[in-house]
């Protein structure tokens, strides 16, 4: 008896050292923190997809026409572009919490080592900033949602469900984002995000269809994880649904899951080493 306990101590031992069941108190001070001071950086971060959809959606889509989605559709460029912006969005802002905001936390204001010093553990630091990450994507998302709706975009039912769809991605891209950022060490190191996002923003199927690549490119395209995101949420925007659908979301759930270990994992060899 005496060794079954020992034997059923150890997992609770191993969970208690990573996760102390509090990351509420992590996200709660995000929001604070947001709320007195960043805002602004909130506010710029939301408008730059905004500016692309009128300039280029309203703009240039009147020279362009329709486009054709692939599925025999065909779209107004606005409408085309618009849910592939929508993920964006969400893209943008949880990369902003989940990168710079973790990198000045973790290096500088040396938030997370006070954290783990309390009671809080790696896991719970990891799922709070994640969730405040997601929570600022989702708030973009549902800003530019609104916008949309406003300018007729939404063009079938299933465009309610772009809203669970885009707070998917942003966990993906938060998750994935704070993982990578635990092993930067200098604004130098940082500036890769950039130099990463960019080129993902302009090709991932964002402002034309995947196939005027060659055969090859497409496939490096597909394995970008903007593009899984603006397939999904352009399909539920759009109203045209495929099976690959499921896959697009398979995708997102995977980088959640992998993530959250690679950052659990970071942030404890980090701190309690």
């Amino acid at each position: 008896m005496a060794v079954t306990a020992r034997a059923a101590a150890v997992p609770a031992r191993i969970l208690g050292s990573v996760y102390a069941g509090n990351a509420r108190a992590v996200l709660g001070r995000g929001i604070t923190a947001t709320r007195s001071s960043n805002w602004l950086v909130v506010l710029s971060g939301f408008l730059e997809p905004v500016f692309y959809l009128l300039s280029l959606g309203l703009g240039l889509g009147s020279v362009i026409g329709t486009i054709d989605t692939g599925g025999g559709a065909q779209l107004s460029y606005a409408a085309y572009i618009a849910p592939a912006l929508l993920a964006v969005s969400a893209m943008n802002g949880a990369i902003m919490d989940s990168t710079w905001n973790v990198f000045f936390k973790m290096h500088f204001s040396k938030l997370y080592e006070g954290m783990v010093a309390t009671s809080l553990g790696p896991f719970d630091v990891a799922l709070g900033e994640i969730l405040l990450a997601l929570l600022r994507g989702a708030m973009y998302a549902v800003g530019f949602m609104v916008i949309m709706q406003a300018l007729g975009l939404n063009l079938a039912w299933t465009a309610l469900l772009a809203l669970p769809a885009v707070v998917l991605v942003a966990a993906g891209f938060a998750s994935v984002g704070m993982a990578i950022t635990s092993f930067m060490k200098t604004f130098q190191q940082m500036d890769w995000v950039q130099f990463f996002l960019l080129p993902m923003f302009l090709f991932s199927a964002t402002f034309y269809p995947v196939t005027v690549y060659p055969v090859p490119i497409q496939w490096l395209v597909q394995a970008l994880p903007l593009y899984h995101g603006v397939e999904l949420v352009r399909g539920l925007t759009t109203g045209v649904l495929s099976p690959a659908m499921l896959l697009h979301v398979l995708y997102y759930l995977a980088m959640v899951a992998v993530g959250m270990v690679f950052t659990t994992r970071r942030l404890k060899a980090l701190f309690l080493s």
